[in-house]
């Protein structure tokens, strides 16, 4: 669900066009926000002012920049803008250099450009933005511009999910989406009730004006629980918020752990031991998922810690059976011990800094608490600044607050506002259905054509023998070809000179071939005595070639079918970017495009 607004693309490598990339990442950092250009937050997209356009003409001595033969600098251009005003560094993307993610202040020509997963926090290695965004990313960073990638195949997560006859899956947040799997994907959820009652405390939302003094007040909580020893989780949205709250911890004298897409080799050591007596933890989306945090620590976890502190040896890799076992024994015990401390404590307490845009990733949090019966608390702290308030619903709050003349630094618990803060979740999540609908209702239609395309490639693979096949395409080429040019009722006014050179493409003809050849036959006989020439030349290459020629009525059907696909699958991107325009004409787009994606594959197949 989460991922299913973007589908899933397999790429190949398409033509250089890296100096185009970079002008325009020295342009567009020119331009002044609010003057020039306009940032729409709630549909991420960047539009320019007049003066915006004026200014972008002076810079590349354009006439008009919206003149149909600059349509590839304005491709240029908007991919310039999303990247630099709507994609963020150390939020959105990473900067990685042999491995390792460079601190927000280096930089490095040969660095590369990794997308961070907006739902998990998690590194994307391999997988690029498209159209061209990943190299406008490259070139605002100034890093090594990337070859532009080719679409060779697409699929939505809707419609590859539709390909099993039975689909099944267990999740503890997939309430909040039934109505989702049931439109989508025709499936019930079913909430199961919890093995062991649910103790933990969940307190309303604490709402801030300002981001400062919201994290200010998240590290207040975090000292006040950690001086009683208490274990603390605490959730952001982005690295960058995760470093900026550690170097507050910091600057405090707090011990903790950080947990993010820059530390992600050492995420299973950093959450097993989340639970201990003491422990501080920040952590991205990462740690939301599927992690058990044992009250009191895992004592598998502190195996090697113990060995490595007794002496005997660096790691537990090299340690003997008995000083492992004694190790275990020992971990148990510290384990037991500080579970016991912690549960009177009230067990593992969350802290949220930021609400989600799906209550479900905000309840993925919450769950690391109170789990299997433990005790446990969690609290959300929002400011007015958040992206999901700026975006959904926080003027109401806002003025709220201005009529109430709060301070800065005191916050708004209500449980009213907690109530509005999930009403904005749910306006976000329904716009975001919305989206995932809109991509189906396209991707219904190529799916159509993606299963005539896939099948035809498949009886090429499958089949051994391609001759009949191929020998039926050249039969077909010829008649239409020669109906082409003998349309005329008389013979005298059939246009030989073309058909011979319009054969010339077709058939491997020796040079004298000509008028002469064709002249004294009937339509029926002359595009008989043309397949007849055409099965000869084909035998001839076969005894040559033996066995060699299946392989090559493969390969060149192959190649064939994959480049046509490609070139459709571009021109239907085209298609459907252009399409919303046709609402202004009073024409449902869906509509239009159905008949004119119609059209195009009748074409693709002709």
């Amino acid at each position: 669900i989460d991922e299913a607004r973007t589908p899933l693309i397999i790429s190949g490598q398409a033509e250089e066009s890296a100096d185009k990339y970079y002008l325009f990442a020295r342009l567009v950092p020119k331009l002044r926000l609010g003057q020039d250009v306009e940032v729409h937050e709630k549909e991420r997209t960047v539009t320019l002012t007049e003066e915006g356009i004026d200014r972008v003409e002076q810079a590349l001595k354009l006439e008009n920049l919206y003149d149909p033969a600059n349509f590839e600098l304005t491709h240029y251009l908007e991919q310039a803008l999303k990247a630099q005003f709507i994609f963020r560094r150390d939020r959105d993307y990473v900067l990685v250099r042999d491995g390792k993610v460079l601190e927000p202040h280096q930089h490095h020509p040969e660095a590369e450009v990794v997308i961070v997963d907006e739902f998990t926090g998690r590194l994307m290695l391999g997988r690029r933005f498209s159209e061209g965004l990943h190299q406008a990313i490259e070139a605002k960073e100034n890093v090594k511009i990337q070859r532009e990638n080719q679409t060779l195949a697409t699929i939505t997560f809707q419609n590859y999910f539709r390909m099993y006859e039975k689909l099944a899956g267990m999740t503890g947040t997939a309430a909040t989406e039934k109505e989702e799997f049931h439109q989508i994907y025709g499936l019930d959820v079913v909430v199961i009730p919890t093995h062991r009652p649910m103790i933990r405390k969940d307190y309303p939302d604490l709402v801030f004006k300002d981001e400062d003094s919201k994290f200010r007040a998240v590290v207040r909580e975090i000292e006040e629980m950690n001086r009683s020893g208490r274990p603390v989780l605490v959730g952001t949205v982005s690295i960058e918020k995760s470093e900026r709250l550690s170097e507050m911890l910091k600057h405090k004298g707090i011990k903790h752990q950080v947990l993010n897409a820059k530390y992600h080799e050492q995420e299973a050591l950093i959450i097993a031991q989340a639970g201990r007596l003491g422990a501080v933890t920040i952590a991205t989306n990462m740690a939301g998922r599927g992690v058990d945090i044992l009250l009191g620590g895992n004592p598998t976890g502190l195996v090697a810690e113990i060995v490595r502190k007794r002496g005997a040896r660096s790691d537990a890799d090299g340690a003997t059976p008995e000083e492992l076992e004694e190790a275990r024994r020992e971990a148990e015990r510290l384990c037991a011990a500080e579970r016991e401390k912690v549960v009177k404590l009230g067990g593992l307490h969350i802290v949220g800094t930021e609400r989600h845009e799906a209550r479900r990733i905000d309840n993925q949090l919450r769950g690391r608490a109170g789990r299997q019966g433990d005790p446990g608390s969690s609290r959300f702290y929002v400011s007015l600044q958040d992206d999901l308030m700026r975006r959904f619903g926080g003027s109401n709050i806002a003025g709220l607050m201005d009529r109430l003349g709060l301070e800065d630094d005191v916050p708004i618990e209500n449980s009213l506002v907690s109530k509005s803060i999930e009403n904005a979740q749910t306006k976000v999540e329904g716009h975001n259905f919305d989206i995932r609908k809109h991509v189906v209702q396209y991707d219904d239609v190529m799916n159509k054509h993606r299963e005539v395309i896939y099948g035809e490639r498949k009886k090429i693979l499958s089949r051994d023998n391609l001759k009949d096949v191929v020998l039926g395409m050249v039969h077909s080429e010829l008649a239409e070809t020669v109906g082409a040019y003998t349309s005329a009722p008389d013979a005298d006014d059939w246009d030989l000179e073309g058909l011979a050179q319009a054969l010339r493409a077709i058939l491997p003809l020796p040079p004298q071939f000509g008028v002469g050849d064709l002249q004294g036959f009937t339509r029926e006989e002359l595009t008989e005595r043309l397949q007849g020439l055409a099965d000869g030349m084909y035998d001839e290459k076969e005894q040559a070639l033996g066995e060699d020629m299946r392989k090559l009525e493969r390969l060149v059907m192959l190649h064939v079918i994959n480049r046509l696909w490609v070139e459709h699958l571009t021109a239907i991107d085209d298609l459907r970017e252009g399409i919303g325009l046709r609402a202004y004409g009073q024409r449902d787009p869906l509509v239009e495009y159905k008949a004119e994606a119609y059209n195009m594959f009748q074409a693709l197949q002709a």
